[in-house]
């Protein structure tokens, strides 16, 4: 087997496979088709883009999209929250900003659950 496939875009497993015209994951059950893997503008042309496809940079204010659990916090973030001066960052796991956010201190977020105000 020469040809190398990408890896799963939900839960970036290495173990994917061809089943016809479908790529799919054994370990989360996704599937997808080789065209929808295709970068389309995300962060392989170096762009951050939000949950809307806003590009992102440093210093943006950004609104959080969806409620999110925190470790060690009873409330966690909720939908709507504003977060400014936000820092993009190369981060692990897909969290790419980096930021403060009042209540909570620092964090990293992913840009896809986060949009631009």
């Amino acid at each position: 087997m020469t040809e190398t496939l990408p890896p799963c875009p939900e839960c970036s497993s290495a173990y994917t496979y061809e089943l016809g015209a479908l790529l799919i994951c054994p370990e989360c059950g996704h599937e997808w088709s080789p065209a929808a893997a295709e970068p389309v503008g995300g962060a392989e042309d170096g762009v951050i883009r939000d949950a809307v496809g806003n590009v992102l940079a440093d210093g943006d204010t950004v609104t959080v999209v969806k409620t999110l659990k925190v470790k060690g916090s009873p409330s966690g973030i909720k939908a709507g929250t504003k977060v400014r001066y936000i820092r993009l960052v190369d981060g692990v796991d897909g969290h790419d900003i980096d930021c403060k956010i009042d209540g909570f201190g620092p964090m990293q977020l992913k840009s896809s659950v986060v949009k631009k105000s």
